[in-house]
């Protein structure tokens, strides 16, 4: 599955092994990142996920699809070939922090975690 050039990451093996790696805390939400070996390192893959703690069903599908614009918008530039990233939505913020901030943030985290 892919929308803009990103792949999206389905597979929780993927997402355990993200779990594992970097992590950059935003006041919207966690970061994972994780670089591929080389025989899977085509492309910049992207995953998603929102426990119950961040609230009922409406506030986690709200909290995904902001999460979702977010690197839609932002890692076709400042994202990196070859690594696994995954967006980890907080309780209660993910949903209603102020959208240009939360791109801010992420921008910021990528820069941390590329540094």
């Amino acid at each position: 599955m892919t929308f803009e050039g990103l792949h999206i990451l389905t597979q929780r093996a993927d997402f355990v092994r993200a779990s594992s790696a970097r992590r950059e805390r935003t006041p919207g939400f966690d970061l994972q990142a994780r670089v591929r070996q080389d025989a899977e390192a085509a492309g910049i893959r992207v995953g998603f996920t929102c426990s119950k703690k961040v609230g009922n069903a409406v506030a986690r599908n709200r909290a995904k699809r902001r999460l979702r614009e977010v690197a839609r918008l932002e890692l076709p530039e400042h994202g990196r070939d070859g690594f696994d990233y995954v967006l980890v939505g907080r309780r209660e913020v993910t949903a209603t922090r102020d959208f240009s901030e939360m791109r801010q943030d992420f921008v910021r985290a990528l820069q941390r975690l590329h540094s």
